[in-house]
């Protein structure tokens, strides 16, 4: 039976250091303060608003809400973006994407200053990440797979990780990051020829395609640790991940649940680098 890298305890773990983090800014007359930005009434996106206030409450960290018509014109974003990056009082933005089709997604994200860019969504929060840079911040869920590993003590330094999807969100930048952690990274996709063969080589295998349950036991060996990014939904309705849990964690030495998993770690860490802004107004 495999461990099982369950998100509580590291989220527990990033609270305690949070919560010093904040009586010490409280100290100084700063509250962390977190925008959040969103367009339309999607369902997937109020779940998660409503995560996200509730773990900012239970930290200590405000949240300012700009909310948009799902038909509100391009500008009228551009001006509630604008409205963040000069708004002393909030360290840290998080867009809710996709926008609607209409709308410049890459120009507006990009017009988001970095240093509130707390979910890694402009070219230069980005180009930090691939440059080993210090502007704005990493994609939340990509940070939260290294946090995932280092938490329960999984040898990253000159292993073999491989990362199934490319996507800017996740894909690319968990792969730079490792990089930078000293790992042999391998990037996979849905043209990858020999998939099984590679990711059965590896010692950490990242699944991020968002295709529920694509990976069954058959891409997968003794020993290796597996962290499942996916968040599906299955034919019948269930919430679910990219690796079919229930023929591959009997295999493997550990991996992440869905839900349970990275999906608890990515809102916490929005939560850290709020703070971490707030932190660096001091500077």
């Amino acid at each position: 039976m495999a461990q099982l890298l369950t998100g509580k305890q590291v989220v527990a773990a990033m609270a305690d250091d949070m919560n010093a983090r904040v009586e010490r800014l409280a100290q100084q007359g700063i509250v962390p303060t977190l925008a959040i930005v969103r367009v339309g009434e999607r369902p997937d996106d109020l779940s998660y608003e409503r995560t996200a206030e509730k773990r900012a409450a239970s930290l200590g960290i405000a949240v300012k809400k700009h909310v948009l018509d799902s038909l509100a014109p391009e500008e009228a974003l551009r001006s509630a973006l604008q409205s963040v990056n000069y708004d002393a009082k909030v360290h840290g933005c998080l867009l809710f994407r996709p926008l609607p089709s209409y709308m410049n997604e890459k120009e507006l994200c990009d017009s988001l200053v970095a240093a509130k860019d707390v979910d890694g969504i402009s070219l230069k929060s980005l180009a930090s990440v691939f440059t080993d840079g210090h502007d704005g911040f990493p994609p939340c869920t990509a940070e939260a797979c290294v946090r995932m590993l280092d938490h329960y003590g999984v040898p990253i330094v000159g292993k073999h990780v491989v990362v199934i999807g490319r996507s800017l969100v996740i894909g690319k930048p968990v792969a730079m990051m490792l990089l930078r952690r000293n790992a042999s990274v391998t990037i996979c996709h849905s043209r990858t020829e020999n998939l099984e063969a590679i990711t059965k080589s590896a010692d950490i295998v990242i699944c991020a395609t968002g295709r529920p349950r694509a990976f069954g036991a058959r891409y997968f060996s003794p020993g290796q640790t597996v962290l499942d990014v996916g968040i599906n939904f299955d034919a019948h309705g269930n919430l679910c991940g990219d690796v079919d849990f229930d023929e591959v964690e009997p295999i493997v030495a550990a991996i992440t649940p869905v839900p349970g998993g990275i999906g608890s770690v990515t809102t916490s860490t929005t939560m850290e680098h709020t703070v971490r802004a707030a932190e660096q107004t001091l500077a």
